[in-house]
C-alpha cells in the first residue's frame, strides 16, 4: 500500500514519528516521506539517522498545523497523511489552554479542510486513553479532535477523502513519559520513586506495537472508524518496583486533570463497537456512514461492555514489565 506513495507525518520528529519513519523504509519503498514539524531543532537531529544520502525519500517541513496556509502547500501530491502532532502534556494544557485548542482542535480543523482540497486518499489521526469520558482539557481536546476526524467523512466523501481514528494508551519509554523519569531518578540513588496514586492503572502500548497499529489500521480503513488496540495493563506500584526493588514508592498525590484509571471504550460507546481478535472498532453513528462501511469479522460487544485499565483481564506482573523495560 505505501509504495511509491507520498506519507506525511506531522509531528514527525516525536517517538512516534521516528519509529514510523524506519518502519516504513525497512518494509515499502515510499515516493515520499514528509516530515511536518514547527521544532527546526528536532529536525536537525532527525536528519542525522534519515537525510537524503541513506533515505533520499525524506522531507523535512518546518510548519505547524495551525498554519492552514503552510498545510495547503505541504499536502500538494500527498497520498496519506498520519496526524499525530498535538499538545499532549495534561499539566500544560491545563495552564495553557487557548494554545491546546488551537493546537488539538483548530489544527485538526485545519488537516481536515487541507486534505480534502487537496485530494489526500486517507488520513489517519492518533488519539489517546484520555479522549475516552475526559476529566482534563487534553482529553476533551482530543475528544473533539476525534469527532471532527470522524465527520471529517461527511465532507471528504464527494472527493474521496476518508479519515479515521486511532487511540491507545501510554507509551512505553516514550519522550516525557513515567518510565524515563523514573530510571533517572533511580540512576540518580533515589530509590523512594514518587508514585501518584498506588491504585494507579494504565494501558501500556510499546513504540513498535503503535506504529504496526496504525500501520495496519491505514491499510483497513474505509472512513469513519474508532481503531482501539486489545493492550495490556499496569499498576504504578508494580512499575515502580519493576524499576528499582529494593525501593518503597512514595505516594505524592494525584496531579491535576489525572485519573486513578483510564478508559479507551466507555459504556456508551459500546453499542457502536465491534470486537476483533486483536483490536476494538468503534462504529461511527451517523446514517450517513453506512454505504461506506464494513463490518467484515467484527463481534458486537456486550451493551454494559467498557474498556478500562482497571478491569483489563491483561494485566502486566513486575517480571513482564522489567522485561519490557529491559528492551528499551
Amino acid at each position: 500500500m505505501f509504495n511509491d506513495k507520498t506519507i506525511l507525518i506531522t509531528g514527525g520528529t516525536g517517538s512516534f514519528g521516528k519509529k514510523c519513519v524506519e518502519t516504513l523504509v525497512t518494509r515499502y519503498k515510499p515516493k515520499k516521506l514528509i516530515i511536518f514539524s514547527r521544532d527546526e531543532l528536532k529536525q536537525f537531529e532527525m536528519s542525522h539517522t534519515f537525510n537524503w544520502d541513506n533515505t533520499p525519500c525524506i522531507r523535512y517541513h518546518i510548519g505547524d498545523v495551525r498554519d492552514k496556509e503552510r498545510l495547503y502547500r505541504s499536502f500538494d501530491g500527498v497520498d496519506y497523511v498520519i496526524h499525530a502532532a498535538a499538545m499532549k502534556q495534561v499539566p500544560a494544557a491545563e495552564y495553557n489552554p487557548f494554545e491546546a485548542i488551537k493546537t488539538n482542535i483548530l489544527g485538526a480543523q485545519n488537516i481536515i479542510n487541507v486534505a480534502i482540497d487537496k485530494g489526500v486518499k486517507k488520513v489517519l489521526a492518533l488519539s489517546t486513553d484520555k479522549a475516552a469520558s475526559p476529566i482534563n482539557l487534553y482529553g476533551a481536546t482530543k475528544l473533539c479532535s476525534d469527532k471532527l476526524f470522524i465527520a471529517g467523512n461527511s465532507y471528504g466523501k464527494p472527493r474521496d477523502t476518508s479519515f479515521a481514528v486511532v487511540r491507545y494508551g501510554n507509551v512505553v519509554g516514550s519522550r516525557g513519559s513515567v518510565i524515563p523519569f523514573f530510571r533517572k531518578l533511580a540512576a540518580e540513588g533515589k530509590v523512594n520513586l514518587p508514585v501518584t496514586d498506588p491504585r494507579m492503572t494504565r494501558f501500556w502500548i510499546t513504540l513498535e506495537q503503535g506504529v504496526d497499529f496504525v500501520l495496519g489500521c491505514m491499510e483497513r480503513m474505509v472512513g469513519g472508524e474508532l481503531f482501539v488496540p486489545k493492550l495490556p495493563s499496569m499498576n504504578i506500584m508494580d512499575l515502580a518496583k519493576a524499576i528499582c526493588p529494593q525501593g518503597q514508592p512514595e505516594t505524592v498525590g494525584i496531579r491535576p486533570g489525572e485519573k486513578i484509571h483510564e478508559v479507551m471504550i466507555t459504556k456508551d460507546d459500546a453499542r457502536n463497537t465491534l470486537e476483533f481478535d486483536d483490536h476494538y472498532l468503534i462504529k461511527p453513528e451517523f446514517k450517513f456512514f453506512e454505504d461506506r462501511f464494513h463490518e467484515s469479522g467484527g463481534k458486537p460487544v456486550s451493551e454494559d461492555f467498557e474498556y478500562n485499565s482497571c478491569d483489563n483481564k491483561w494485566q502486566l506482573s513486575i517480571a513482564e514489565l522489567q522485561e519490557m523495560i529491559g528492551t528499551l
